[in-house]
């Protein structure tokens, strides 16, 4: 079972994103509204996937990207975000996040990124 945290301040997207997720072998383990949350529950929950909003309050997800890696470099991060702009996206990934995901995001869409990144993590 892989662990999954969501870390994203709109509660309506934390829920869709919970609701949504359908793939085998993925469990909630934990939420946060912010970054600073999330770092806060990180070492707890040990999650093997996150998922990323890039503007919070408090810590912003590029950061927490940073720190979270820091910790523990094999995680998986998947940033959702409004800010689809290219720019946005590259520092995400160059800060350590292994997938892009553009809001408004279909349930389809969201399941699709998942797998693609399992089928990444368990095949390199």
């Amino acid at each position: 079972m892989m662990k999954l945290m969501i870390v994203d301040d709109s509660n309506i997207i934390r829920r869709k994103i919970e609701r949504s997720t359908e793939v085998d072998g993925l469990e909630v383990v934990a939420t946060a509204s912010n970054g600073v949350e999330a770092l806060e529950q990180f070492p707890k929950v040990c999650p093997d996937i996150v998922t990323m909003d890039l503007t919070m309050p408090e810590m912003g997800g590029i950061e927490c990207v940073e720190r979270m890696v820091e910790i523990d470099p094999n995680v998986i991060i998947l940033v959702i975000s409004a800010l689809s702009d290219k720019a946005t996206a590259i520092e995400a990934l160059k800060k350590g996040a292994n997938g892009f995901l553009c809001k408004p995001f279909t349930e389809e869409e969201l399941n699709r990124a998942f797998r693609e990144l399992l089928e990444e993590a368990n095949y390199g």
